[in-house]
């Protein structure tokens, strides 16, 4: 009997739901002063569509003087129909969200949907299922605030 060999291009990403794989700072250095935007990016293993604004918890573990400062939050910015998605949270110059010294780093499980959807590209009408462990989110690394 003769065999016929099919290929189909991304089948093992097709297959399952999207998954993170990946969350870095794409912002290396922020300082209070100055204020500006602190990006993120997430990857996930195949291409993912967003509708609405879901958000990438950072926690400040508040190592400057003080207490009580963070988590701040990095909206939603770009990326839908991609595998890589930027979230962006701006923090005004001299704001009390930061002091000098300040460690921000992702936690775990720090993405939310906050009443938006990331959904699988490849599994038209399936909600893919969002979750990052812990080794994700602090493999993102950290950014240490300058006054």
């Amino acid at each position: 009997d003769p065999e016929v060999l099919v290929a189909i291009s991304n089948l093992s990403a097709n297959m399952g739901a999207a998954n993170i794989t990946e969350i870095e700072f794409v912002t290396t250095s922020f300082d209070k002063s100055d204020g500006g935007n602190i990006d993120v990016l997430v990857r996930f293993n195949e291409p993912v569509t967003v509708t609405g604004t879901p958000r990438v918890s950072i926690t400040n573990g508040n190592q400057g003087s003080g207490s009580g400062r963070g988590p701040h939050l990095a909206n939603y910015l770009s990326g839908s129909t991609t595998n890589e998605l930027t979230f962006r949270c701006t923090i005004a110059a001299a704001n009390a969200a930061t002091n000098a010294g300040d460690i921000l780093v992702i936690g775990a499980n720090a993405l939310a949907l906050n009443s938006g959807t990331i959904k699988d590209t490849g599994q038209s009408g399936t909600n893919a299922t969002i979750t990052s462990s812990a080794g994700i989110g602090t493999a993102a690394g950290s950014i240490t605030v300058a006054a």
